[in-house]
């Protein structure tokens, strides 16, 4: 059946918060791209923005974050709770009777609403905006509200099981967290009397204070093989497969991985070859977001606006992973941060950071007790990356009709 896009769904349906409430808020910086599920939410008072209930669907409506897979379908409130969110979202709430939750959600997320609200942006460059009125007279067609709970059903179970992956993940890490600090931060392990760092504070006499650059291991960034110029003149980008992963900021966060280079750009980036296990960390925008590179079944070449470390002694991986990510290394990171209209740091000022590196023993030993839990990460990683691919090659076949779902029973 054909509808208009706002006879499907409600557009920033109206909702009520008091100004000066406490309540929950969703900001944008929040959503993962291309994830279905909010990953958490801060209490602050109402002083406007946009407002949605469980079961609606937020959608970015400012460039770069639509094109960057900034939607997701509510799921922090409780029952007959309100909730805020950045002024630039589009609110999408089902019609009883006419429309399903998820499957407005997966439509919302298909070519077919994607692009076409990509296509009706208007404004400056770097502020660009969906023009909603253009969404709402948006022709579709949807099937009838059964087809549409099964469509919905199946592509739910696929984000549900990215879901329990992503929290089984988390808690691994926090675990592993947990061990660093009990480990480390009181340096329970050392018997010998502290001495005092400028940077560190009081620090026992057997653990050693390095700068990243003096670390057995290789500090590379996307320029390493020349300007941002010739990179644009040898470096081309697919959405489809192609011969070696293109891995990027985004990419990482998500844990879907889309986006492919040939050959001669494969080559022309051999300094930036990733195997697994590397430690990548954002030095523009994003600056001190920091992940562990998974092990992706194909090649793997660097992004761009990231540096990774790959140590020779593995034993340091984790140990500098969690460093950088959770404690003193963040701060540090912060601390060389600059950009007047973009957050940056260069490399050369992040291998002159100090490390605070244990004797070997402990670290080997820290080592082979949470390596398991990371490999267990890593193994799940793979896991939610096909589901993801899995997601998203049967979203425009279920929405087109091209797949028949009338003997799916979910």
């Amino acid at each position: 059946m054909k509808y208009k896009l706002s006879d499907f769904a409600e557009f920033n349906p109206k909702e009520i918060i008091s100004k000066g409430t406490i309540a929950k808020k969703v900001s944008m910086d929040i959503l993962r791209p291309f994830c279905r599920d909010i990953p958490t939410f801060v209490l602050e008072k109402y002083d406007g923005g946009t407002k949605f209930r469980n079961g609606d669907t937020i959608m970015a409506r400012i460039t770069p974050c639509l094109e960057n897979g900034k939607t997701a379908k509510v799921n922090v409130l409780e029952e007959g709770e309100v909730g805020f969110g950045s002024t630039e979202y589009i609110v999408f709430r089902p019609i009883e009777q006419v429309s399903d939750p998820d499957y407005l959600f997966y439509l919302i997320c298909s070519p077919l609403v994607r692009d076409s609200a990509i296509l009706s942006m208007v404004g400056s460059s770097g502020r660009q905006r969906v023009q909603t009125s253009v969404l709402e007279q948006l022709e579709i067609d949807a099937p009838e509200l059964e087809t549409q709970k099964r469509i919905g059903g199946l592509l739910k179970s696929i984000d549900d099981k990215i879901g329990l992956n992503n929290a089984v993940n988390n808690n691994l890490e926090e675990q592993a967290v947990v061990l660093f600090r009990s480990w480390f931060s009181t340096f329970s392990l050392s018997p010998n009397s502290p001495r005092v760092n400028s940077e560190f504070g009081e620090i026992p006499e057997d653990f050693a204070v390095v700068k990243v650059g003096s670390l057995p291991m290789l500090v590379t960034d996307y320029v390493a093989n020349g300007s941002f110029a010739s990179l644009k003149a040898n470096v081309n980008l697919y959405q489809e497969p192609n011969y070696a992963y293109f891995i990027r900021n985004t990419d990482l966060k998500s844990g879907s991985f889309g986006v492919f280079v040939d050959q001669h750009s494969y080559e022309f980036l051999s300094k930036s070859t990733l195997y697994g296990g590397e430690i990548i960390i954002s030095n523009v925008g994003d600056v001190g977001s920091v992940f562990l590179c998974p092990k992706l079944d194909g090649r793997m070449t660097l992004g761009n606006n990231i540096i990774m470390l790959r140590p020779e002694d593995d034993h340091l991986r984790y140990y500098l992973y969690i460093w950088f990510k959770y404690l003193q290394g963040q701060a540090l990171i912060q601390g060389i941060k600059g950009g007047s209209a973009q957050s940056k740091f260069n490399k050369t000022d992040f291998k002159n950071i100090s490390v605070l590196i244990p004797p070997k023993d402990i670290l080997t030993r820290f080592h082979e007790t949470v390596a398991p839990m990371f490999e267990t990460i890593s193994q799940r990683q793979t896991e939610t990356s096909h589901l993801a691919d899995l997601r998203d090659t049967l979203l425009p076949q279920l929405m087109s009709g091209e797949i028949d779902v009338s003997n799916l029973d979910l």
